[in-house]
């Protein structure tokens, strides 16, 4: 185990499920599993206890769901990055649980390597939606945007010309160095742009910034 190993809580109600996540993400010598909890009501103690870097939350649980339990961790301060474990692609409850904080989903189904891999790209602070992925949410998303769209769009008002166009890239789901090859920027501007529209629009993570544009309908379903 290394000196910075990330720091790891599993939720989920299923223990067998627990314990296939804790062989497999314990293996990796980056990766610490601090703790694990069998339901959502369980989450806030075992942060308290554990302080993990990341939780891994299942959607569906029988007495406080992920859902609640994501809503509850992101609205403490200094909360710690959650991604959703689920079966559906891009259901409502994965789209609720995204805007609720949570910065990207995984499969139960999905290889050991691309669960280890969204935990390290969580915890260095990049979401877990591919662009591929992304669309997926976002078509998902289109039917529901209706009453969100003014509001949405005058949230964004607030950017300038500048985080404008960071935002809609981001919302692409581009990577920063894609960004910035793009935009003709570094690496390290665009990360300045994307904190500060974070900060300026009160948002938790890429993943809202990309839902907040295609609620103003900014993007087409390509996401263009």
């Amino acid at each position: 185990m290394t000196a910075t190993a990330i720091r790891l809580l599993l939720v989920d109600d299923d223990p067998l499920v627990r314990a296939g996540l804790a062989l497999m993400l314990g293996g990796a010598a980056d990766i610490e599993i601090v703790g694990e909890a069998a339901d959502g009501s369980e989450v806030a103690d075992a942060v308290e206890r554990t302080r993990p870097d990341v939780v891994l939350m299942d959607i569906r649980m029988p007495s406080v769901d992920g859902l609640t339990a994501t809503e509850r961790l992101r609205a403490r301060p200094d909360a710690p990055q959650v991604v959703v474990l689920t079966t559906f692609h891009a259901d409502e409850q994965v789209l609720h649980a995204l805007r609720a904080g949570a910065a990207g989903f995984v499969l139960k189904d999905t290889p050991p390597a691309e669960i280890v891999d969204a935990v390290r790209r969580v915890a260095a602070g990049d979401p877990v939606l591919s662009p591929a992925v992304t669309r997926q949410v976002m078509r998902h998303a289109a039917g529901t945007a209706g009453s969100r769209q003014a509001p949405a769009r005058e949230r964004l008002d607030l950017l300038n010309d500048r985080e404008r166009e960071v935002a809609l890239a981001v919302a692409r789901g581009l990577a920063n160095a894609l960004i910035a090859t793009e935009l003709f920027m570094s690496v390290a501007t665009v990360k300045t742009h994307v904190s500060r529209i974070l900060a300026r629009l009160g948002l938790n993570n890429r993943v809202q910034i990309a839902l907040l544009v295609h609620d103003a309908g900014l993007l087409d379903e390509d996401g263009h």
